[in-house]
């Protein structure tokens, strides 16, 4: 190792500064875990509200308690601020920035470039930069490296550059940060063993694969492997019902397999930061190469049209009940896109929502995670799901999961329920119960 790579190892072994760009889900987790390992963290985030917030120990993250945030703050375990200059001193920078999609389905890595950008303009000899955000193969070398480069550092020797893919799963309290190996791929050597020193401070395990594009791959596999099954299971679902057999009671039998089986459910379509997304930047890449990915297209076709299913659900319900959608009234119970997080980012719910409007429904929401939420250019706030609440609408339409909800009180106080999630699957039959 050069001299450089020696004196950063010692540093990662003791008691590191760790800097982290972006302290949304992944980034504020990450901050918190990095200073609890005896890291002193500077977190860096340019939206001034999360800034804040951080400063007075507030979390806005579920996964990340308030009381020992609070508690990392008050001793200077972990600062945050609005200003890349603050890394300066870094032993160690993390970029864990969005990565959406343009609105033709390209890639939009503008926030990775402006943190490459902002971390050339400060990077010195003996630095560690690993870049986190979920992106296609090649941005680390292709992106990061030649900005370095462009500084007169030579990565591996004095500068080193790594890729390490997120895996965060929000509101999963078995499967936490701690608890996740961290694939590891570097530049060189070098970078590759100094960013797994560094991932050894928070991860049970570090999983060291060849180079950076290898582990960026990593991460899109993941999530198209995802994403495929829930498509396959979103058709099934809706084959099972042209069948008149439950789809749920079809995925609990066969999980009873124990090899060559592994179960996925159906749902109202697919939300948040990963997989309405990731598996674009795949077909974004290969298709460069002259390979069209057709799997991946159709797997998103199929989960893209569920929303207009689930309204097509509602009326279909209506119309066996002599009724019409148009001046309904629908109480839609959840709209975060998934169970236990107030994330709405790509959330089903919100399509749906603007579906079931369109058509002439009058449509509230509860959640207890979201207060309010926009749809369309109009905003929306969570209203009350009590027994009267419930009794008032022609259908209460489950689309998340939230575990606050009584499912055994929405089953008897409801005079239809539309259920996308199964989450009244442990309740008696019901004849108003429709489920997906």
């Amino acid at each position: 190792m050069t001299s450089a790579a020696e004196t950063l190892k010692q540093r990662l072994a003791t008691s590191p500064t760790v800097g982290l760009i972006g302290l949304g889900y992944v980034g504020l987790p990450l901050a918190v875990a990095f200073a609890e390992s005896g890291a002193n963290v500077i977190g860096v985030d340019l939206d001034s509200r999360r800034v804040a917030a951080i400063r007075a120990g507030t979390s806005f993250i579920e996964d990340v308690p308030a009381e020992p945030l609070a508690r990392l703050v008050r001793t200077g375990r972990l600062g945050a601020h609005d200003d890349f200059g603050a890394l300066k001193d870094a032993d160690a920078i993390v970029i864990c920035v969005p990565t959406p999609l343009g609105k033709s389905k390209e890639p939009d890595i503008s926030f990775i470039v402006a943190a490459a950008d902002a971390v050339a303009a400060i990077i010195r000899p003996g630095q560690l930069v690993v870049l986190e955000s979920t992106t296609y193969p090649g941005t680390t070398q292709e992106v990061l490296a030649p900005r370095f480069q462009a500084k007169g550092f030579v990565v591996g020797r004095d500068v080193f550059l790594a890729f390490s893919p997120e895996r965060i799963d929000p509101g999963n309290k078995r499967w936490t940060l701690r608890d996740i190996p961290k694939v590891v791929g570097g530049v060189t050597e070098a970078c590759r063993e100094l960013a797994s020193m560094l991932y050894a401070r928070v991860a049970p395990q570090v999983v060291p694969v060849s180079g950076p594009e290898t582990a960026e791959m990593v991460k899109l596999f993941e999530n198209t492997f995802r994403s495929v099954n829930i498509a396959l299971v979103n058709e099934f679902a809706i084959m099972c019902r042209r069948l008149g057999l439950s789809v749920w009671e079809v995925i609990a039998a066969a999980s009873t397999k124990p090899f060559g089986f592994m179960p996925f459910y159906p749902g109202p379509g697919l939300g948040g930061h990963c997989l309405p997304s990731d598996p674009h930047y795949l077909s974004w890449k290969v298709r460069l190469e002259g390979y069209e990915p057709r799997f991946i297209t159709f797997a998103d076709e199929i989960n893209r049209r569920m929303p207009a299913y689930v309204v097509q659900m509602a009326a279909d319900a209506l119309n066996d009940r002599s009724r019409a959608l148009r001046g309904a009234r629908i109480l839609v119970l959840g709209v975060a896109y998934k169970a236990g997080v107030a994330d709405v980012r790509d959330s089903p719910a919100l399509e749906i929502i603007e579906g079931l409007l369109a058509k002439g429904a009058v449509v509230d929401y509860h959640d207890p995670y979201v207060s309010s939420v926009m749809i369309g250019t109009h905003t929306m706030k969570s209203v009350p799901w009590d027994a009267a609440a419930l009794a008032s609408r022609d259908i209460v339409l489950i689309l998340t999961a939230h575990a606050s909800y009584d499912w055994a009180a929405i089953v008897r106080d409801s005079p239809l329920v539309i259920d996308t999630r199964n989450a009244t699957g442990t309740v008696s039959p019901a004849p108003h119960v429709i489920r997906l």
